[in-house]
């Protein structure tokens, strides 16, 4: 009997809750990263996402980012290499081990998204503003990557640092297009 009826709320909220698309050409992931000297920044390319749609409304969803594939857009030649080559090494993201993170938006209420943020083998709750315009939603999450076992340069872990200081926090800007679709629909565990 019990089994028979979580088959039924499952079945149930699968018809409230629908899949949206997300438009990949139109979606971006921005990370920024300070140090006491100045800034570095590029993009996250999505790897995998799924949205959850109800009457119109991003409801929630998951975004897969592809470590593996990060850029910086404001280095060039020799120090571009070197600096990807280094956020992909043991000091900081480990992509040999870990290739991608996961970003998991479990509720929103119109101002405010909540969910959970895994990078490497760490999983955190996370929240963050956003807003919305038509199809788009954009917003800027926030998190401090000493969290995830990230703590090269940073003056928690390391005293003396000096110029080669780095800041905790990381910056993500995004701004994610979707298409809603009536005709697809999600079970209760998200699964198409």
């Amino acid at each position: 009997m019990k089994h028979f009826i979580t088959f039924l709320v499952a079945m149930s909220f699968g018809f409230m809750t629908q899949a949206a698309d997300v438009v990949t050409g139109q979606t971006e992931f921005k990370w920024t990263g300070k140090k006491v000297t100045g800034q570095h920044y590029g993009t996250l390319p999505i790897k995998d996402s799924k949205v959850n749609e109800e009457k119109g409304q991003i409801v929630g969803g998951e975004f897969v980012l592809d470590i593996s594939k990060m850029t910086v857009d404001d280095l060039t030649g020799e120090y571009k290499t070197k600096f990807i080559n280094h956020m992909k090494s043991e000091d900081f993201f480990q992509v040999e081990k870990w290739p991608t993170a996961r970003l998991v938006v479990k509720k929103m209420d119109g101002k405010m998204a909540y969910g959970e943020l895994t990078i490497k083998d760490k999983t955190h709750a996370v929240n963050f503003p956003y807003t919305k315009k038509d199809n788009v939603y954009t917003g800027t999450l926030k998190f401090d990557r000493t969290k995830y076992g990230m703590i090269y340069g940073s003056g928690n872990f390391f005293k003396n640092l000096g110029d080669k200081l780095i800041y905790n926090d990381v910056t993500l800007d995004f701004k994610v297009t979707v298409k809603t679709s009536a005709k697809k629909s999600l079970s209760m565990n998200g699964n198409k």
